[in-house]
């Protein structure tokens, strides 16, 4: 039996418009935060419809995998740290939750497309889920030095941490990260697969770093 697409199944299908539908509101609202600061932004090259739709959901969701592990973290920072009002912070909270909720949705989605798909496509399968982060990390890389020589760029991860100061204890922003990365999940079925290869590399990463600060205990 074929693997269904990403979009034939109608329950799938309506799962992937309503979160479309709210990464598109998620938009609507950083737009107008930004212009209502008054804050530049580079310009977003126009949306394109073009290629191949599977490679470009996978792109997505696994660069959600990445860009919101670090935005738990950095999102608690910006709410301790009193820089940001309590209404701005209620605003973002359920779009935080939100994005909590596609990357189970992705995970998970991602598990069911490759048990679905015949065995002789799992090969293929699993070599594009490779080119996939070997493209994410390669972009992250471009962005990372386009930020040190002086460039703007609108990649949360990247440049968020600056906006809530400088001296962010690289430690304990991971051991955060870990904390609430567990937290927004933890409200889920716990039948459901949860993103892994973030977590896991942060924790190994964590094992070769000194004990966290406590200048914010």
């Amino acid at each position: 039996m074929n693997s269904p697409t990403p979009t034939s199944d109608p329950l799938l299908r309506k799962a992937i418009e309503l979160n479309a539908f709210e990464e598109g509101r998620h938009r609507h609202v950083l737009s107008n935060l930004v212009a209502a600061y008054g804050i530049p932004l580079a310009p977003e090259p126009p949306y394109e419809v073009r290629g191949n739709p599977e490679w470009a959901f996978m792109v997505t969701g696994y660069s959600e995998c990445i860009d919101s592990f670090f935005a738990f973290g950095l999102f608690d920072t910006a709410k301790r740290s009193g820089f940001f009002p309590e209404s701005l912070v209620d605003t973002f909270e359920p779009v935080i939750q939100e994005e909590a909720r596609h990357i189970l949705f992705f995970v998970n989605w991602a598990a069911w497309h490759r048990r679905t798909m015949p065995l002789w496509r799992r090969p293929l399968f699993e070599l594009k889920v490779l080119a996939v982060w070997l493209f994410l990390i390669w972009e992250r890389i471009g962005i990372a030095r386009s930020v040190e020589s002086g460039a703007k760029d609108n990649n949360f991860t990247v440049t968020g941490a600056k906006s809530v100061g400088d001296d962010i204890d690289v430690a304990e922003l991971i051991d955060l990260c870990l904390a609430e990365n567990e937290r927004r999940l933890s409200l889920y079925d716990r039948r459901l697969l949860r993103p892994f290869a973030v977590p896991a590399v942060a924790r190994l990463t964590r094992r070769f770093m000194r004990p966290a600060s406590k200048r914010h205990a």
